[in-house]
C-alpha cells in the first residue's frame, strides 16, 4: 500500500510530511507504518517503515533522525546522524542540508517548523506536559540561534487528539491554572468533575503568542483508528501496546 503523507503548503519548498499509519509493514495491532522503536513491534518492521518514510523524502534510512523524547522541554540541534543511545530531548532544530529531522507520537502533538527565507528547519514532539513546559518556543529559540527569524518561521501542528476525546481531572486543570490562569478557555465542561482539553488550541496559542503564523491540521488521532495511531484509543480498547506515527521535514 502506498504511503499516505499529510502536506501543508505553509511549510514549502522542504519535503516534509505527517505520515497516516497507512502503507507500512507491521501487523497485529502495529498494522501500518508503526516506527516507534520503542515500541513492542519487530525491529526489523519498524526498520523498514522508518526507510520508507526517508525514501519518501528522498533521502537514506541513516538520515533519518529521531530522538528519546521524554516529554520535556529540550530541544537539540542536528548537524549530522545521531549516535546511540539517542540524546533525551523533545526537538530537533537543523540548517544543515540532507538531514531528515523527525518525531513519534500517539496522541501528543507533532510539530513541523520552517523558516525558508534563513533555512532553517525543526520537528517537535509537544504533548500537554512539553507544551506547557515550553518545547515549543525552546524550538524556536534554537531555529533562532540558526539564523531563523520568528517573523519567517511557519509551523504546522500535525495529527493530534482534539478536544472531544481528551478527557482530563481537575488537577489536570490546575496545572494549566497554575500558568496562567487564562488557559481555562482551553477546557470544556465533561461529565462530573472531568473536563475536555483542547490540545491543539493550545499549541497553537503558544506557537502564535511566541510570534510565529501557525496552523493544525484538523486531524484527530483517537477518532480515526484506520489512519493513525492513538495511545488513548488503545488504552480504553485494553491493547497492551500501540503503533507510532512519524512527522518528519528536511532541507
Amino acid at each position: 500500500m502506498t504511503l499516505e503523507i499529510i502536506t501543508a503548503d505553509s511549510l514549502s519548498p522542504f519535503r516534509h510530511g505527517f505520515f497516516t499509519r497507512r502503507g507500512g509493514a507491521s501487523s497485529g495491532i502495529f498494522s501500518g507504518l508503526n516506527c516507534g522503536p520503542g515500541s513492542s513491534d519487530q525491529t526489523d518492521i519498524v526498520a523498514i517503515n522508518r526507510a520508507r518514510v526517508a525514501d519518501a523524502l528522498g533521502a537514506e534510512a541513516g538520515a533519518l533522525v529521531t530522538l528519546h523524547q521524554v516529554h520535556s522541554a529540550d530541544a537539540v540541534t542536528v548537524d549530522g546522524p545521531l549516535e546511540e543511545p539517542r540524546p533525551k530531548a523533545d526537538a530537533l532544530v537543523t540548517a544543515t542540508e540532507g538531514i531528515v529531522l523527525a518525531v513519534l507520537t500517539a496522541d501528543c502533538q507533532p510539530v513541523l517548523f520552517a523558516d525558508a527565507d534563513n533555512g532553517v528547519v525543526a520537528a517537535a514532539h509537544a504533548g500537554w506536559r512539553g507544551a506547557l513546559g515550553g518545547v515549543l518556543e525552546s524550538t524556536i529559540e534554537a531555529m533562532e540561534a540558526l539564523g531563523a527569524e520568528r517573523d519567517s518561521i511557519r509551523a504546522v501542528i500535525g495529527p493530534s487528539i482534539s478536544q472531544g476525546a481528551y478527557e482530563v481531572g481537575p488537577e489536570f486543570l490546575d496545572d494549566f491554572m497554575a500558568e496562567d490562569p487564562g488557559n481555562t478557555r482551553f477546557f470544556a465542561n465533561g461529565t462530573g468533575d472531568r473536563m475536555m482539553f483542547d490540545l491543539p488550541a493550545y499549541g497553537l496559542h503558544r506557537l502564535r503568542s511566541a510570534g510565529v503564523e501557525a496552523e493544525w491540521t484538523r486531524h484527530c488521532t483517537y477518532a480515526d483508528p484506520d489512519r493513525f495511531y492513538s495511545y488513548r484509543r488503545a488504552t480504553h480498547a485494553g491493547e497492551a501496546d500501540y503503533g507510532r506515527l512519524i512527522s518528519a521535514i528536511r532541507l
